[in-house]
């Protein structure tokens, strides 16, 4: 196939997926668009929002509908890094009696993963898997062992319950392409899911794009073009985060402690690209870098301690430096 082929198949893959998940998730349209932007562009993405929204029946949905094998992680405070990456074991052949130690691979050796309520485990523990998150292998016993690709994190955290967590240190978080905030249904939508789920209802999924198709889609995305001027724009819309730049305004200077880093400029571009082509489109363009700012800034810039006094959240300061920085 050629780009423009690989480009129509796409656009058709990614309305079939629409379909097939429409049957089990009503709604939360945006969030499923990123997830899907995320994986095309080899990122990996945490979903924010409280107990009851779905987070865990959607990505679920979203390896039935790939292909994918799944894995669900489900963190918590006893749980140590060699349950997740796998350990070595000593193995005895039945036909010789000779013992060796033979590595058994842990649950992060599959195409999604779901790390439920990362944040409930000790910092030793969600480094483990943030390290194949960005290596994509695994080392134990002096021998490395490859993660299959296509290889797509998607971790859940609960904004509400803070007792007995281990928040994700900023230089973790910045390890993830997205943070994607998942809101309440709407009234509409609510009486949608409460017919569907306390009915008899089939949600059978059909599976529509391979693992193969996936990777062929991700390489594409790699070799879209993109204008310099986009490109100009979403580095300075980083550059602007950071307090005391030559760029940044002044709002962002007493209301920002830390900036993001030349990582949330790349995610913009790859992330505009894929947004692109998953529309059918050759090329991003500015709208597309705008579109996808808050879910990749909002958790690479620190507000201080001035924007919490001024009742100022970190999207409200991010959607005023957009109105801010020009085209």
């Amino acid at each position: 196939m050629n780009d423009n082929e690989l480009l129509n198949a796409l656009s058709q893959s990614r309305q079939k997926f629409l379909d097939e998940i429409a049957k089990v998730i009503i709604g939360q349209t945006q969030t499923i668009d990123h997830m899907l932007i995320a994986l095309l562009s080899r990122g990996h993405s945490l979903i924010v929002g409280v107990p009851g929204l779905a987070k865990t029946l959607l990505i679920q949905s979203v390896s039935d509908i790939l292909d994918l094998s799944f894995k669900r992680i489900q963190f918590t405070p006893d749980l140590m890094p060699s349950d997740i990456t796998g350990t070595e074991l000593i193995d005895e052949d039945p036909s010789t009696g000779k013992r060796a130690f033979r590595f058994y691979k842990g649950p992060i050796f599959g195409n999604i993963i779901l790390a439920d309520e990362i944040n409930r485990t000790p910092p030793k523990t969600q480094a483990a898997l943030l390290e194949a998150m960005q290596e994509h292998k695994v080392t134990a016993g002096g021998h490395t062992y490859p993660l299959e690709e296509p290889f797509f994190v998607l971790a859940t955290q609960n904004p509400i319950e803070q007792e007995g967590t281990y928040p994700l240190p900023e230089a973790q978080l910045d390890r993830f392409m997205f943070n994607l905030k998942m809101d309440y249904p709407s009234t509409d939508e609510e009486i949608q899911i409460v017919q569907n789920t306390t009915g008899d209802y089939d949600t059978t999924l059909s599976k529509v794009i391979s693992g193969k198709e996936i990777q062929q889609y991700q390489s594409l995305v790699h070799r879209v073009p993109v204008a310099e001027n986009v490109v100009s724009y979403a580095v300075n819309l980083t550059t602007s985060t950071r307090p005391n730049s030559d760029k940044s305004p002044d709002f962002i200077n007493n209301w920002i402690d830390w900036g993001a880093g030349p990582r949330a400029s790349q995610y913009l571009i790859l992330g505009a690209k894929a947004k692109a082509v998953l529309e059918g489109r050759p090329s991003p363009d500015i709208k597309d870098v705008q579109s996808l700012a808050l879910p990749v800034l909002r958790h690479r810039v620190l507000p201080n301690f001035n924007a919490e006094a001024e009742g100022m959240k970190i999207d409200d300061i991010l959607n005023q430096l957009l109105e801010t920085v020009p085209m």
